[in-house]
């Protein structure tokens, strides 16, 4: 038989585990920003972009970016996200149509400093015609390093249609 007393050490024991489990740092993905992309309200580049409401991941419509070659395409800006000493990544659903080059996600980190910084989903690039695919860049930030603004771009290499939906900005931790 077990004693008042073990059963107690044991209780407090499973209840700090939980505790500690349930309300310290979740190694999931923390969604920043959401831009659903059912309308074209705070894209910044319009030339060549309009609303598509025919094709689109989720069937609310998406941005369409007919580039006739090379182009970067400036999409959102976050503003301050008050986030540092983590992975933040900027994922997004792509479509291409008969695209000559390729096209990628660019994420710039603009710090108060003046410094600003980027990187570019080269490791998932789309070329020719596909489906949606969701595709992302991430951009690691030290302990201390905290952008005042974050911009969400798509480079396109080269001439052809590509559709952008689903934007989201996510922070994750460092691995």
């Amino acid at each position: 038989m077990i004693s008042g007393r073990i059963l107690c050490v044991i209780a407090a024991m499973l209840f700090a585990g939980c505790f500690h489990g349930c309300s310290g740092p979740s190694d999931e993905p923390v969604e920043l920003k959401h831009f659903p992309v059912d309308r074209l309200e705070g894209v910044i580049s319009r030339d060549g972009v309009r609303l598509d409401t025919d094709r689109s991941s989720d069937g609310n419509g998406s941005i369409r970016i007919d580039a006739g070659g090379r182009r970067s395409v400036r999409l959102y800006e976050t503003g301050d996200m008050d986030v540092e000493n983590a992975r933040v990544v900027y994922q997004a659903k792509l479509s291409t149509e008969a695209l000559e080059g390729k096209t990628y996600l660019e994420m710039w980190c603009h710090f108060p400093d003046g410094g600003e910084y980027f990187s570019k989903g080269l490791q998932s690039t789309l070329s020719g015609t596909n489906g949606w695919v969701t595709v992302e860049t991430p951009f690691m930030l030290q302990s201390g390093q905290n952008p005042d603004n974050i911009r969400l771009n798509l480079v396109i290499e080269g001439a052809g249609t590509v559709w952008v939906d689903d934007i989201r900005l996510y922070r994750a931790p460092l691995d």
